[in-house]
């Protein structure tokens, strides 16, 4: 078997890394061609270390020259290379079979969309690429005839429980059930949320992750956004689409057919496994992760997400059936305001409860028209961020 040429676009962010993980367990499989990160060049350079890619790229100009100065001094061959521009070449270059989107944010949509248009093997764990980009992504995808395999845990798990004809998905399904952890502040008494601090929001129970995902999760905005991702992965309606709380995370999603019987994908909350799947799809591979031990599991519970106390708690889960009956265009108005609102959190110039009323007073504030290419969508990008950054002086 030829190896697989991988390009890791966020190798230094935790899925970069996890993908490099299993990418080592498999050194038959696959290689690593090109590394893409923004400004950690320490992290880069100990990857270059040990993979020896052909090209790394740094978004970021001077943590180039510094990536390229410290290479050359450990007499390392790998190429850098600097810009937005560069990671779309890696990611769309013909010697690359498989692209690791893990780009956080509005950022990865470019390179996401470099990638499809080439064909390549898309993991897509960049829920941005749909959120944001929607229709003009798909159309991507298929116009390069590309492979979009989701890595999010919960897409892998429902892309692994449905059919493996997508033409019977519609006919054959009744709903997909998203499952959610609750994160740091399921049981927090809601009237308290105002003091949280970014410290206690990135302090999840079950995963390890960035910040900016952390304090999604801490809101439950990752489920939004993630009902919106499966809305244009999976085709059905917002109505067939269900988020119910499991704070085990144990089981990561579940499809529900027409005859009521429910399929789950379960496992140990490791993104190797997702990671794993993605790459040796349709095969398997050892991911590394642990194997789930029934007999020490402890009871599974779940929770609505709709009841009193989790929708005083989560009130920015609502926005993803609002925005996709809303016009095309709308799911990229909400992302943008969330990424502002979480970074002005993390920089503790907002409170924790100000981040739906600032995502809630941009959704109002911007109006839309449908995006029909790139450049569409990232001028929506951009009206919605200055719009959110205006309304943060207007929060009470």
């Amino acid at each position: 078997m030829d190896k697989q040429r991988i390009a890791v676009l966020g190798s230094t962010g935790s899925v970069g890394a996890s993908t490099l993980d299993v990418v080592a367990r498999h050194p038959d499989r696959f290689e690593v061609f090109a590394l893409c990160a923004a400004t950690r060049v320490d992290e880069m350079l100990a990857q270059c270390r040990r993979f020896r890619p052909q090209v790394a790229v740094m978004a970021d100009e001077a943590a180039g020259r510094e990536l390229a100065r410290q290479l050359e001094a450990h007499g390392l061959p790998t190429r850098v290379e600097v810009g937005p521009s560069a990671v779309d070449a890696v990611a769309s270059h013909e010697a690359v079979h498989i692209v690791m989107a893990a780009i956080v944010g509005a950022a990865g949509l470019s390179s996401c969309l470099a990638a499809a248009r080439a064909g390549k093997r898309l993991l897509l764990a960049n829920k941005e690429a749909l959120v944001v980009g929607g229709e003009v992504f798909l159309a991507a995808v298929r116009e390069g005839g590309a492979t979009l395999l989701p890595i999010d845990s919960e897409h892998s798990a429902i892309f692994q429980s449905l059919p493996e004809d997508p033409a019977s998905w519609d006919e054959r399904v009744e709903k997909i059930i998203l499952t959610a952890s609750g994160g740091p502040f399921r049981t927090r008494d809601p009237a308290s949320l105002r003091q949280v601090t970014p410290e206690e929001a990135c302090a999840h129970p079950n995963w390890v992750m960035g910040r900016k995902i952390s304090v999604d999760s801490a809101t439950m905005m990752n489920k939004a956004l993630e009902v919106i991702e499966a809305r244009y992965l999976f085709g059905l309606p917002p109505e067939r689409l269900e988020v119910v709380i499991h704070p085990q995370s144990v089981i990561h999603s579940m499809v529900q057919y027409r005859d009521s019987s429910v399929v789950a994908q379960l496992g140990t909350p490791d993104m190797r496994v997702p990671i794993a799947y993605g790459l040796a799809w349709p095969g398997r591979v050892a991911s590394g992760a642990q194997a789930l031990d029934f007999s020490r599991l402890a009871d599974m519970s779940f929770e609505a997400v709709d009841s009193r106390g989790h929708r005083d708690r989560f009130p920015g889960l609502q926005l993803a059936w609002d925005c996709l009956r809303a016009p095309a265009g709308t799911t990229a108005v909400l992302n943008a305001a969330n990424e502002v609102a979480v970074a002005a959190f993390l920089d503790r110039r907002i409170r924790f409860d100000q981040i739906h009323a600032l995502n809630l007073a941009t959704l109002e504030a911007v109006p839309v028209s449908k995006p029909r290419a790139l450049g569409d969508l990232l001028e929506l990008d951009g009206r919605a961020r200055r719009s959110a950054e205006a309304g943060i002086a207007r929060l009470p």
